[in-house]
């Protein structure tokens, strides 16, 4: 970690960061009233930080199911013969159903999130890919727990046991 990261993220900048994991959407003042600042002084640390890529963007969650999506899958790619990981990728990433890819180890090379209307149209997203590997797919029917909060907690614990 560099020295200037390390300087963005001590204790007000986490809070900093969990405050906007909660609710992206609160406002500079709120954000100053909950951690001690300034809503200029906020407003100059997330720049920074947006700067320094401890923040990568702002999204909105939307209710898949809500909005004609409700059938999530995971679906795992394995023996693409002839195929490169980042051929398949960049393919992959062109498919409106892909909503996250990601290239990993073990059995599978690449994890695939896919929402669809209906079973049917997961048969179709499943039928493409099968033209670049072995699809192995898992219908998502229900998520437990929420995304969790990164926090300073969570780094410090993981270091002090390794």
């Amino acid at each position: 970690m560099t020295l200037e990261i390390e300087k963005l993220l001590d204790e007000t900048g986490w809070q900093l960061l969990q405050e906007l994991q909660q609710n992206a959407r609160l406002s500079y003042s709120e954000l100053g009233q909950r951690v001690g600042l300034s809503a200029p002084a906020v407003a100059d640390r997330l720049r920074r930080m947006e700067e320094a890529s401890i923040i990568n963007g702002y999204r909105a969650e939307i209710n898949l199911a809500a909005v004609g999506l409700p059938i999530m899958a995971i679906i795992r790619l394995r023996d693409m013969v002839g195929q490169s990981c980042l051929r398949v990728m960049n393919w992959a990433s062109e498919i409106p159903e892909v909503i996250e890819c990601y290239r990993v180890t073990g059995n599978d090379m690449i994890v695939l999130k896919v929402v669809t209307t209906s079973i049917e149209h997961l048969d179709n997203v499943i039928a493409q890919l099968n033209m670049y590997g072995s699809p192995s797919t898992s219908v998502v029917l229900s998520r437990p727990t929420q995304p969790r909060v990164i926090t300073h907690d969570l780094i410090q614990s993981n270091t002090e046991t390794h």
